[in-house]
């Protein structure tokens, strides 16, 4: 669909004064977000995207409506995963709880950035050579069975392998030590970074990985670049205040990878479904998104209640004694 440039300026405006409110104004000084403090911030962020939803759906009717809200739960419940790695990465590096806000917020808006430029050049991409949605459907296939049958509990922290890292340890000097909320120091007369900088360059990485997976699923729902660039972004938006929220009970998602394989798979075969049905029947058949949209919230509902049944069934066991 035809989006005009000004609707384009007035969401990346809208944008700009909510992330300027965030920083600017309500976390000016750095503190720890209390989970009632992420409980409500995750509250507005999901409110705000569901009502951009409805104006979406107001202005350019149902099917864009629909196409919106599934590739916002697609990217939702996929950036749920990113938490893994956060947690994971803030206690590698023993990053204090008052800074961590500070490296998400900076984090997710270079996430933006470079979110955007993948979607604008997938969306040329797939004006010009319309056979790459098989491959994106293949890959997205790929990684959802590989996710199912992985059976590594955690993925470990090496950020002595990340190349933005090992690029910055080669031209700038870091400090052994945090420098409060600092990314940068200038100790006797020489810059130097902190610690807290690689921290943001291994979040930028990681997000870009996931990004590879997230971005293609969404475009087996939509191919309108508006629709899959907001999804994502509403999405990013709300990930630094769950993060705050799951951070302390990640462990009891026991079987949220799962379901995120599942769904990943789902979308990748939605992508290759036309085809597959033209080579056997000889007619293309879509997967409608109304559908898709089911699977997902069926897909994610049993996967977060089994886990908390999980949880609870463990808590209940009796402490196990060690016989001496």
């Amino acid at each position: 669909m035809d989006i005009s440039i000004w609707a384009w300026v007035g969401f990346h405006a809208v944008v700009f004064v909510l992330l300027a409110l965030d920083l600017g104004v309500f976390h000016r000084s750095a503190h720890e977000v209390q989970v009632k403090e992420a409980a409500i911030w995750t509250v507005v962020w999901i409110t705000l995207s569901l009502g951009f939803n409805l104006g979406l759906y107001a202005w350019l009717g149902p099917q864009a409506g629909l196409s919106f809200l599934t590739g916002y739960l697609i990217e939702y419940s996929l950036s749920i995963d990113n938490i893994f790695i956060f947690v994971l990465l803030f206690s590698f590096f023993r990053v204090p709880p008052a800074y961590q806000h500070r490296v998400l917020f900076w984090g997710i808006l270079g996430a933006l950035i470079m979110r955007g430029s993948m979607i604008l050049l997938g969306a040329a991409l797939l004006t010009q050579f319309e056979w790459i949605i098989y491959i994106f459907g293949a890959f997205l296939v790929y990684t959802g069975l590989r996710m199912f049958f992985s059976r590594d509990a955690e993925e470990d922290i090496h950020p002595e392998g990340n190349l933005l890292v090992r690029v910055v340890r080669r031209f700038l000097p870091i400090t052994k030590e945090m420098r409060g909320p600092h990314f940068f120091v200038r100790e006797q007369g020489k810059l130097m970074a902190t610690p807290l900088l690689l921290v943001l360059l291994i979040v930028e990485s990681t997000d870009l990985i996931f990004a590879v997976d997230s971005i293609p699923a969404i475009f087996g729902i939509t191919r309108d670049p508006f629709i899959v660039y907001t999804s994502n972004v509403c999405a990013i938006l709300g990930l630094r205040s769950l993060y705050f929220l799951l951070a302390g009970v990640m462990d009891k998602f026991h079987y949220l990878k799962t379901g995120l394989a599942v769904i990943l798979t789902f979308v990748g075969m939605k992508m290759l479904w036309p085809e597959i049905t033209y080579l056997v029947l000889h007619k293309r058949y879509d997967i409608p998104n109304a559908l898709s949209l089911g699977v997902i919230v069926a897909t994610l509902a049993v996967a977060v209640i089994a886990s908390f049944i999980r949880a609870r069934r463990i808590e209940a066991e009796p402490p196990v004694e060690v016989s001496r």
